[in-house]
C-alpha cells in the first residue's frame, strides 16, 4: 500500500532572515521648527576703548530683556531666550583710531560682541523688532547708565546680522565654529 503525503502551504509568511549590508534611510523634514536662531551684534555709541571689559552672558541678558520690556511690556520679559555664544568682537572691527573726536573706519559707532540666541519661533518676529529698535544706556558709560535709555555718557543697541531657522544654515556651514571655544 502507498501512501501520499501532501503538505498544504502555511498562511502565515515564512520568516526570511535576510541580513542586509546597507542600512535602510530615513528622510525627516522639518517642517516647522520649534526654535528660531539670531545673531546679534551690540553696538556701542560713541566707541569704547578696546580695553573696556567684554560683554558677559549676564549683561547680555540684561539689555535683552530690557528691549523685550520696553517694547513689549510684561509679555516680552515671558519670551524664553538661551544665549548660546557670546564672541568677543573681532580685531578689525575695533581698531577704529579717534581721531579729534570722531572714529575714524567704524561708521560712528564701535561694534561690539557677537551673541548667538536662540528664541521660539512664534516669537521671533517681536523680538527681532524688539531688539532692532532699541536703544539703551551704557553701563561701562562713564556716567554710569541702567540699560534704560539716556543714563550717561553712551549708548548701546542691537543689531540683528542674521536670523534663520536652522542654526547650520545660519553660520555657513555645519555650525561646528558656533561651538568652538
Amino acid at each position: 500500500m502507498s501512501t501520499t503525503t501532501t503538505t498544504t502551504p502555511s498562511k502565515r509568511k515564512s520568516s526570511t532572515t535576510t541580513t542586509s549590508s546597507t542600512p535602510k534611510t530615513i528622510h525627516f523634514t522639518s517642517r516647522t521648527p520649534t526654535w528660531t536662531y539670531l545673531k546679534l551684534q551690540l553696538i556701542n555709541n560713541p566707541p569704547t576703548s578696546t580695553t573696556s571689559t567684554p560683554l558677559d552672558p549676564l549683561t547680555a541678558r540684561t539689555y535683552l530683556s530690557a528691549a523685550l520690556s520696553q517694547f513689549l511690556g510684561l509679555t516680552g520679559t515671558s519670551i524664553p531666550i538661551d544665549i548660546l555664544k557670546i564672541s568677543p568682537p573681532s580685531p578689525s572691527s575695533s581698531s577704529t583710531t579717534s581721531t579729534g573726536g570722531k572714529a575714524v573706519g567704524g561708521g560712528g559707532a564701535g561694534l561690539g560682541s557677537t551673541v548667538w540666541t536662540r528664541v521660539p519661533r512664534d516669537d521671533a518676529a517681536a523680538v527681532v523688532a524688539a531688539l532692532s529698535s532699541w536703544i539703551g544706556g551704557s553701563a561701562n558709560a562713564s556716567g554710569g547708565g541702567s540699560g534704560d535709555v539716556g543714563g550717561g555718557g553712551g549708548s548701546v543697541a542691537w543689531r540683528v546680522c542674521a536670523k534663520g531657522n536652522y542654526l547650520g544654515a545660519l553660520v555657513n556651514g555645519g555650525g561646528g565654529e558656533v561651538f568652538v571655544p
